[in-house]
């Protein structure tokens, strides 16, 4: 039986340091601990729940430009609030919605037009603005 190489690792699981003060670490864990079980009990209860959109084709055009201006690094990502670009993914969801305004010539009352042409135009012009 060969044993070499192989060995065990000690971890020291206790929770104060040797001034008596807890570790550093023991208190990001329960910090952790705590988001995490705050993650859990929101939205478990549809009183705690943010109301959800009406569906209708604004609300889908909304939430396409949302996601194209996150792309674009005009806003932050609701998880991490970081701001990134990613133009390649920012172009592709605008491609969609130029798709989507061509599938839908004729089929569209002249308010979801009209938004439909603004967000657009909009967002052509932020997705130029941030390849320069």
């Amino acid at each position: 039986m060969d044993v070499e190489g192989k060995g065990f690792v000690i971890k020291d699981k206790r929770s104060l340091n040797e001034k008596g003060e807890l570790k550093e670490e023991k208190q990001d864990e329960e910090i952790e601990k705590k988001k995490e079980a705050k993650k859990k009990t929101i939205g478990t209860d549809d009183e705690q729940r943010v109301p959800l959109p009406e569906v209708n084709f604004n609300s889908l055009i909304f939430s396409l430009s949302s996601s194209a201006l996150l792309h674009i690094g005009e806003i932050a990502d609701p998880h991490t609030g970081e701001k990134r670009q990613d133009l390649a993914l920012a172009k592709h969801t605008i491609d969609i919605m130029a798709m989507l305004k061509e599938k839908t010539k004729g089929n569209l009352n002249e308010e979801e037009d009209k938004f439909l042409d603004n967000i657009l135009t909009d967002l052509r012009w932020r997705y130029v603005k941030a390849t320069k």
